[in-house]
């Protein structure tokens, strides 16, 4: 792969021209390239617009669930919301860890001999993990809407975006992940991890009372399960939840600037 630079400040690689200009400004062309270089991945596409409306038919469409309720709607509202959730999680960490295969095929060291500015790489990275984000969510609500998920209109809107906005935690989660793990079997990785904490937080199943809550309440999830959850259930936000996706955040935003940071050092 190589890159011709001219006096014009415009940087052509193949099939891609950045023309990024001297401040390496947001460049629409390259969002949408990495778009479609997303959508054409099948196992993502599988992982996150199929599997959580999959699970969202296996777990939340029971006849008692369809008549029972749940705060602002019935059981079946409740399941839809937490398997949009878990959709917009999956989306967003795998958007963020696509820069791992990126690293091991140079793609990214490539971009940096080009003006755009690595914040902008990130940033693009960030919005693209979280369109497709926004799609799952969107997928999974449109089988619950049609399977007799029922909530105030409110909690519809609401739920939906607390879960995707909140979801961009996780693209941090990624794109740490992302520069951390091997490219390779990064997915493999993230896939377990993303399964197991959701149980943890709650997500799955209640967390109920014990030690294993106890755990639970401090883990990624818990927060913004509780979070998305709420205007649902009619509890509140609570104090601890808020706390829980603040820090999370912090700690994966945090750890993705560091890696980056080690990672743009070597050029």
């Amino acid at each position: 792969m190589t890159a011709t630079l001219n006096d014009a400040t415009t940087t052509t690689v193949p099939g891609l021209a950045v023309g990024a200009g001297r401040r390496g400004h947001l460049n629409l062309t390259f969002l949408r390239i990495e778009l479609r270089r997303l959508l054409r991945n099948r196992r993502t596409v599988i992982f996150t617009l199929i599997m959580p409306p999959m699970f969202f038919l296996i777990f939340g469409t029971a006849g008692q669930y369809r008549t029972t309720s749940a705060g602002h709607g019935n059981v079946t509202a409740y399941v839809m919301i937490s398997m949009a959730l878990y959709g917009a999680m999956l989306a967003t960490t795998s958007g963020g860890a696509m820069v791992s295969v990126e690293r091991a095929q140079g793609w990214s060291r490539q971009l940096r001999l080009t003006p755009l500015r690595p914040s902008v790489y990130i940033a693009i990275k960030v919005a693209v993990a979280m369109v497709l984000g926004l799609a799952s969510v969107v997928v999974v609500y449109l089988v619950g809407l049609v399977e007799g998920a029922h909530a105030d209109g409110t909690v519809w809107w609401v739920t939906g975006l607390t879960a995707w906005l909140g979801s961009i935690v996780f693209a941090a989660f990624g794109l740490f992940m992302g520069y951390l793990l091997p490219a390779e079997n990064v997915m493999q990785i993230l896939g377990p991890v993303l399964a197991v904490l959701s149980f943890a937080g709650g997500l799955f199943v209640p967390l109920g009372d014990g030690v294993f809550a106890t755990i639970g309440k401090v883990t990624p999830l818990y927060g913004l399960a509780e979070l998305v959850r709420a205007p649902l259930v009619g509890d509140g936000v609570t104090v601890t939840s808020v706390v829980n996706v603040v820090l999370w955040a912090a700690v994966f935003g945090a750890g993705a600037v560091w890696r980056f940071r080690r990672d743009t050092a070597r050029v």
